[in-house]
């Protein structure tokens, strides 16, 4: 009922053919500098296509890959439509997509109910314990003043204690936090981390204009610490921290946040342990527009995107290096479109990032993209452009890497039954 195989590629074979000949004239003529797009072609297929039924619907998050190459996934609609799951459309699910030299077998492994949470938008992600976690943007406790579709909730999932030999066996679930508005609510596109000692941290949207949090394990559950509180008036600081945050080695915190300071773009900001709150560095306030989350390399370099601004008003690829005690913001790509990104980007072992675009991309839904250091510049490829159709369109989340050089992720819309899709691009 759920296994699917490897879609229609996007490179047909004579494609392929026809390319390869191109190539080889190209080179004959010495024409190298116009062949590097064509080097880069990609195979792009659909692994599997949502119904909106029981494997849910909108995936916003992208997936988790794990050490056997299955992988994981969240739904934001869907499923369930009982209740005030229907109000939004479906409460969504977890989902797997176990991985077969005949293609990919599809399990839903939860499916939220509301009281337990509704609507994750953030990835899935593995803990040191082998339980996977997550959180949901709704659903849970319901707070009649400050979030009356529920506050959201930090959730763990375990696998079935013994073999399942159906592909329908869910995972138990288990409510990390309930968030009820005075100590937080709705986490939204941040994938939760964990420190070295099995704490988690992520962000929230309320109270105030928005929070980061740390939940800590204990004998009687977890205690929930609020290490950063964002002011409610822009004009006080920043606000609306939607994008994850991550460590250095010294244990301190870096993230986006997506509007307020003095130009209204949000900023970068670094978070440093003090009591009884983190202490905020503004690291770059000039973003351009709605800044998504960072990725850090090995010698401490951000690395971000931005939804807006730029010169094409497409939005940005950015890296913020340290220099001398503060931090120097180099734009290393200026995007095109309507709608740029708010997913984290990925770097490959040469130094290679990859991200997506929402609506940018040669059909204005959205693209996976590369951009490949050269001679102190990059060079931008666009490896997939969605036309919101049988492939899909709408991408928010970030893209993943096998060790084979293929990329993973999801796309919002589309696909056979225009709820959205599990894509791979293959070398």
């Amino acid at each position: 009922m759920f296994r699917q195989t490897k879609g229609d590629r996007t490179l047909p074979d004579v494609r392929l053919r026809a390319a390869t000949i191109v190539l080889a004239l190209l080179t004959l003529l010495g024409l190298t500098n116009l062949t590097s797009e064509l080097c880069q072609a990609q195979t792009y297929s659909v692994l599997y296509n949502f119904t909106g039924g029981q494997d849910g619907a909108t995936p916003k998050a992208g997936v988790t890959l794990d050490q056997a190459g299955n992988l994981y996934g969240t739904t934001a609609k869907g499923a369930s439509f009982a209740g005030d799951c229907n109000v939004i459309g479906g409460c969504g699910t977890v989902y797997e997509l176990k991985h077969e030299s005949s293609g990919r077998i599809f399990s839903p492994l939860y499916t939220f109910q509301f009281s337990d949470g509704a609507s994750p938008w953030a990835r899935v992600v593995f803990g040191p314990d082998g339980l996977l976690y997550g959180t949901t943007t709704w659903g849970g406790d319901v707070n009649e003043h400050a979030c009356a579709s529920g506050c959201g909730v930090v959730f763990a999932l375990r696998p079935p204690a013994t073999v399942c030999k159906s592909v329908l066996c869910p995972w138990t679930q288990s409510p990390v936090h309930k968030f009820n508005g005075a100590d937080g609510a709705y986490p939204n596109m941040g994938d939760l981390i964990f420190d070295q000692n099995g704490n988690l941290y992520d962000v929230a949207t309320l109270p105030l204009d928005g929070e980061v949090f740390e939940l800590s394990p204990s004998a009687d559950g977890w205690t929930l610490t609020i290490l950063y509180y964002f002011p409610l008036f822009p004009a006080l600081g920043y606000s609306t921290p939607a994008a994850s945050v991550i460590f250095d080695p010294e244990g301190n915190l870096y993230g986006a946040a997506q509007s307020g300071g003095p130009y209204n773009g949000g900023a970068a900001y670094e978070l440093t342990p003090s009591s009884p709150y983190w202490t905020f560095t503004d690291l770059h306030d000039n973003m351009g527009g709605s800044p998504g989350g960072l990725m850090r390399d090995s010698a401490g370099n951000l690395y971000g995107t931005t939804f807006s601004g730029g010169e094409n008003g497409g939005g940005t690829v950015y890296e913020l290096s340290p220099s001398n005690g503060g931090w120097t913001f180099t734009t290393l790509y200026n995007l095109s479109g309507n709608g740029g990104s708010f997913a984290v980007l990925i770097m490959d072992s040469a130094g290679n990032l990859y991200g997506t675009t929402l609506l940018d991309g040669a059909n204005g839904q959205g693209n996976v993209f590369k951009l490949t250091p050269s001679n102190g510049g990059w060079i931008y490829t666009s490896l997939h452009d969605f036309t919101g159709g049988s492939d899909g369109g709408q991408p928010f989340g970030q893209v993943i890497l096998d060790a084979n050089g293929n990329l993973y992720g999801t796309a919002s819309i589309g696909g056979a039954n225009n709820k959205g899709v599990v894509w791979e691009i293959t070398p």
